[in-house]
């Protein structure tokens, strides 16, 4: 039973942790390359807080302020940056993230931070809790997803310049989706320092940043349901099939590129396309 927990506790985070950077790729068109250093920012400020013995239901909202903080300065500097230029800027983050944790001793350094205590919530109950909030955000992308802030997002991932012209206050919306995006993967960052019991800075560097990106493009762009699957399956995959594990990066990057070339809609798209022959049919 324990490894069934441990199974549905890391497919859970892995969900919370995409469906943020599907939250500024797929529906306002920002390209980020160094999404896991918002998971970094929140995993670090969450070890440090339980180290010194603070309960993990206050440490999670403090976590995600931090990582929100940080996405909405690197949300500021990309305003004038777009498309591949805005994808540099990002990637940027999480070398110079991984760089400066390094370097500081109160974070580990090379070594990282071990030894966080385990949460009074327990395995069973720690499980519910990130089942619970990767439901939560599942279901509030939905809701964006669907409502006139979605259709905002669609025209900014389309056409600034057009959005601009049609009064639409393009920096205002993207900043909105930086923050919301990144301080869910702060919080991400906390269940995965609660998780595992220990951070280091190869935890959040640009190989996991590659990761997530992959899910998100393997699910399709833009598609809640098509995410979550995606993130769930390639969370798992590492765990149950050794060459994965030791391949990762290999196995993320021919996904990566074989989705954008033969399907840049994803599993999603392809579902909608299977179902569109037989209601034709």
């Amino acid at each position: 039973m324990a490894y069934e927990i441990t199974l549905l506790t890391t497919m859970a985070i892995s969900v919370l942790f995409a469906l943020s950077l599907n939250f500024i790729t797929g529906f306002c068109g920002q390209i980020s390359l160094g999404h896991a250093a918002f998971m970094g920012v929140g995993a670090y400020t969450a070890a440090t807080m339980m180290k010194a013995s603070i309960s993990l239901l206050f440490v999670i909202p403090v976590a995600a302020v931090f990582a929100g903080v940080l996405g909405l300065l690197v949300g500021f500097a990309s305003l004038r940056v777009r498309h591949d230029f805005l994808a540099i800027t990002t990637m940027g983050v999480v070398f110079l993230f991984v760089g400066v944790v390094r370097q500081q001793e109160f974070l580990g350094g090379e070594i990282g931070i071990s030894g966080i205590q385990q949460s009074v919530l327990g395995r069973t109950g720690f499980m519910l809790l990130c089942v619970v909030l990767a439901g939560v955000f599942a279901g509030f992308s939905l809701l964006v997803k669907r409502s006139w802030l979605g259709f905002v997002f669609d025209s900014i991932a389309d056409n600034e310049d057009v959005s601009q012209v049609l009064g639409i206050d393009v920096a205002k919306y993207k900043l909105f989706a930086f923050v919301v995006g990144t301080a869910t993967a702060g919080t991400a960052g906390a269940l995965y320092a609660q998780h595992y019991r220990f951070v280091g800075p190869d935890s959040f560097g640009f190989v996991e940043s590659i990761s997530v990106l992959a899910m998100v493009v393997v699910g399709g762009i833009g598609s809640v349901w098509g995410v979550m699957f995606a993130a769930a399956v390639l969370s798992v995959l590492p765990l149950l099939i050794q060459f994965v594990d030791d391949y990762k990066i290999l196995v993320y990057s021919a996904l990566l590129f074989s989705m954008m070339r033969f399907s840049p809609d994803g599993l999603a798209g392809i579902v909608q396309r299977l179902l569109n022959r037989v209601r034709n049919r």
